[in-house]
Parts: structure tokens; C-alpha cells; sequence
């Protein structure tokens, strides 16, 4: 997925987030009233997408599905690779935006005292998860067993 479709793509999803929370999820006891819907760090996985979405009440690990990826029916999971971890996606469905797949990381989001510390939480999940592997140890030489036995271990 190039930039373009994708910035279309995560502009929708905080639109949508941000009409549920104004319409389904108003007075909700559950909503952090001193947090906003914000997408974060959704980036191309091919012609998927993955990042994390913040909004009032969870903060969500996000899978949006390639054009050509057959959709997770709703309340069905599937497993995924978020680079070395294993996570279970629930299917979702929305009118108006279409298919794209979750996992829960908090919910309900009283723990986060401000938008600052929400945003920080999911920038630093999503950087362990995308860190590179680490290097492979150093391979030290070992010399042959022969070479010990005959003295010249340090010379062979």
C-alpha cells in the first residue's frame, strides 16, 4: 500500500472512531474523557496495514487487510505476526468503512492520565514490536581438537 491510499485509509478509520465516539459510545461510563480517537504508526505491510488506534475507551492493536485479503468475518480471529509476537485479531465490520481486524491492548483507558501518555504507550509498543532482531552473537573460533592435543592451538 503506497502513501497515499494509506493516509486515506488511516483519515478514515479516525473518522469513523471519532463519529462512534460521538454518536454509540456518548456517555458511556467507560470513556477517559481526557483522551481523543488517534490512529498511530499504521504502516504498509504489504498492501496491509498495521499500527495502533487510540480513542477514548481502548487502545487497539489494528490490522487493516489488503484490497485482494479475503475479510475476517466479525467476532472471528486469526492469528498474526506483528514482527516476532504472535497476536489474535478479532474481525470487525464497519458500515461506510469496511472490514479491518483488532486486538485489544487496554481497555478501558482510565490508567492513562492524558492524551501525552496514551500517544507515548502506543508509540513505544509499536517500536518494540517493530525494533530489528538482534545481532547474532559473535562466532568465536575454535580450534580443532588435533591442533589442542599437539600444542599449536593458539597458532592453528
Amino acid at each position: 500500500m503506497n502513501a497515499a491510499p494509506l493516509a486515506r485509509r488511516v483519515d478514515a478509520l479516525e473518522a469513523l472512531f471519532r463519529h462512534i465516539a460521538a454518536t454509540r459510545m456518548d456517555g458511556v461510563p467507560v470513556l477517559n474523557e481526557r483522551l481523543a480517537v488517534r490512529a498511530v504508526g499504521l504502516e504498509a505491510v504489504g498492501e496491509a496495514a498495521c499500527g495502533v488506534l487510540v480513542t477514548p475507551w481502548f487502545m487497539n492493536l489494528v490490522w487493516l487487510p489488503s484490497p485482494d485479503e479475503a475479510p475476517l468475518a466479525p467476532g472471528a480471529s486469526r492469528a498474526r505476526f506483528v514482527g516476532p509476537e504472535r497476536f489474535d485479531f478479532i474481525g470487525a465490520h464497519e458500515e461506510g468503512f469496511g472490514a479491518y481486524e483488532a486486538c485489544s491492548l487496554f481497555s478501558p483507558m482510565f490508567e492513562f492520565e492524558d492524551q501525552a501518555a496514551a500517544l507515548a504507550t502506543a508509540a513505544e509498543v509499536l517500536a518494540i514490536l517493530r525494533a530489528p532482531p538482534p545481532a547474532p552473537p559473535e562466532q568465536v573460533a575454535v580450534p580443532a581438537r588435533r591442533a589442542l592435543l599437539l600444542g599449536r592451538g593458539a597458532a592453528a
